[in-house]
Formats: structure tokens, C-alpha cells, sequence
């Protein structure tokens, strides 16, 4: 099973807020995630970022891969 960390988007319509989830990759966007890792907000200025990076670690250790966007997120996020 190959697992992967990436965004799931909240929100109303035109006004995205996103979930960073470790979920399996075969499960859809908006799916039901495995577990939540933090969350981003684009639409306050500045952009608000928040990430548990000991959730991050354990995930990444058992396998899971960010997408290209969390992987930048995780870089601004200080990892």
C-alpha cells in the first residue's frame, strides 16, 4: 500500500482552505484521511501554515510520500 502526503481542500466555493492528511493513494481528494498533519490558509495575508512535524517524521518514516506542494509547504514550514 503506498501512502502519500498531500492536500485535501475545505472551504466554502472560492474561498480553499486546505488539510495536510497522510492517506493512501489509491483513496480520492477529499477522501477519508488516515490521519491529520496540519493545515493551509491561503487566503489571509500572510498565509497561514501550520504542520505538526513530529506527525510528518512518523509518516515519512513508515513510507509515505509528500506531493510536490507539501513538500514546499514542509520546506516553508521550516523542515
Amino acid at each position: 500500500m503506498a501512502m502519500k502526503i498531500r492536500l485535501t481542500r475545505m472551504g466554502s466555493k472560492k474561498r480553499p482552505f486546505y488539510r495536510i492528511v497522510a492517506l493512501d493513494s489509491a483513496t480520492r481528494r477529499d477522501g477519508r484521511a488516515l490521519e491529520y498533519l496540519g493545515h493551509y490558509n491561503p487566503m489571509v495575508d500572510p498565509a497561514e501554515l501550520k504542520v505538526d512535524m513530529e506527525k510528518v517524521k512518523y509518516w515519512t518514516d513508515l513510507g509515505a510520500k509528500p506531493s510536490d506542494t507539501v513538500k514546499a509547504l514542509l520546506k516553508k514550514a521550516g523542515k
